[in-house]
């Protein structure tokens, strides 16, 4: 269930910008994964972080403005 929560996560920021900009510049990652079960999200640090491993992703913030690139398309 976790990784479905995750993955609904990951591509609800694929699919809307707002949503997509006010995660690329939460740090650190615990502040991240709080605010997403703030708005009902149901998954720990270590199933996103398990997620992203298995897709290959990185949490890693790049550019001005800041992005990540862990958003599903």
């Amino acid at each position: 269930m976790a990784k479905e929560e995750v993955e609904r996560f990951l591509i609800a920021g694929g699919e809307n910008y707002d949503f997509r900009l006010k995660y690329d510049t939460l740090e650190p990652k615990t502040a991240f994964v709080a605010e997403a079960n703030k708005e009902g999200y149901d998954f720990t640090e270590a199933e996103f972080d398990a997620v992203l491993k298995e897709s290959g992703d990185d949490f890693a913030s790049y550019g001005n403005p800041r992005k990540r690139g862990i958003w599903w398309f």
